[in-house]
């Protein structure tokens, strides 16, 4: 596995650009009750029939819409991520991931004004400009389709937004402090929201080859089974479209991961009185599973590599002198849908 050349160009076709102030305009009205349209074609995630609108007339299973949001997590899968999402938004609420400001989110990932996580922030700033630089606007037009999986707070659909892509968001946490409820305070600030979908990343609720990119935002990490949650990305992205993971942790060795993960684990049930690992996650890459993506999905990944300053690239030298465990790097890989 080595650097690649970056992909070519995808072009995106007069009917998509077309479509930009359509698709979101329907989302809009969907949301508002007077449309049945979200500008996007669905797949039932229950029984993967296409189907035309939120109901599958062929398995029976509803998708509800809950504050604009669509709830495209079949019950079997819902009662599966309970206890998952129940931690992880009470761990997040204890870190300090929201507030009440709308500024907060407004000024993600550049600023963090809570000041609570501002380290991690300039980690996210500074992958996510190079991310846009380097990857998306070297390979995409203006007005591609991407879907944001892992969208969080839905700050990186904002921006796309406002770089005029055209973002869909998907998500297990739909609350309105770090799920995907925070994005009305982007409402304003554009024509419409966009759509957001909570879906599971592995059974995605799209038909195929219908978006340009697909971006894994800090997100990959959490799939049970890395290989079905790339292949299904890969499914809905177009013919030589990108999939994309972003700020995931990655290891040169396997163990420093797993010691990486048996701190984190003992570090939360000293302090939020939970492990967090009800679902088994991947938790990190390492160059042998990215080959077995590779081999297992016929790809080849283009590896980026952010700087993020000088203190951040010593860590590894500074590890070793001091004896401890190798610390997490953070790199961007992009594959086009062979």
């Amino acid at each position: 596995m080595r650097d690649l050349m970056p992909a070519r160009r995808v072009r995106v076709s007069a009917r998509s650009n077309a479509a930009t102030s359509v698709d979101y305009k329907t989302m809009h009205s969907f949301i508002s009750g007077a449309s049945p349209s979200l500008g996007v074609r669905l797949q039932c995630p229950r029984c993967k029939a296409n189907i035309e609108q939120l109901n599958c007339q062929f398995c029976g299973l509803q998708m509800p819409v809950d504050n604009g949001i669509v709830i495209a997590l079949p019950p079997d899968q819902s009662a599966h991520f309970a206890r998952f999402i129940d931690d992880y938004k009470r761990i997040r609420a204890a870190e300090g991931r929201w507030s009440q400001e709308a500024d907060f989110y407004l000024s993600l990932p550049y600023k963090d004004i809570s000041g609570k996580n501002s380290k991690q922030w300039k980690i996210r700033a500074r992958s996510f400009d190079y991310l846009m630089k380097h990857v998306l606007h070297r390979n995409l037009e203006h007005g591609g389709r991407i879907l944001d999986l892992g969208a969080g707070n839905c700050w990186m659909s904002y921006r796309l937004a406002l770089a005029n892509y055209r973002p869909v968001a998907v998500d297990l946490l739909t609350n309105d402090r770090d799920g995907m409820g925070a994005a009305e305070h982007f409402r304003k600030y554009l024509p419409a929201l966009f759509p957001r979908f909570q879906a599971e990343l592995a059974r995605l609720p799209f038909q195929t080859e219908q978006f340009d990119a697909v971006i894994f935002n800090a997100s990959f990490h959490y799939a049970e089974d890395y290989v079905a949650t790339l292949r299904e990305a890969l499914r809905c992205v177009r013919s030589d479209g990108l999939v994309i993971i972003s700020d995931t942790p990655w290891y040169s060795r396997g163990e420093s991961g797993w010691k990486m993960v048996a701190e984190r684990s003992a570090a939360f049930l000293e302090r939020y009185g939970t492990a967090s690992d009800s679902i088994k996650s991947l938790e990190y890459l390492t160059d042998e599973r990215l080959r077995r993506l590779e081999e297992c999905l016929g790809i080849r990944w283009t590896i980026y590599r952010p700087r993020y300053g000088l203190k951040w690239a010593m860590r590894p030298l500074v590890a070793r002198l001091c004896n401890r465990r190798e610390p997490s790097r953070f790199r961007i890989y992009a594959t086009q849908k062979p």
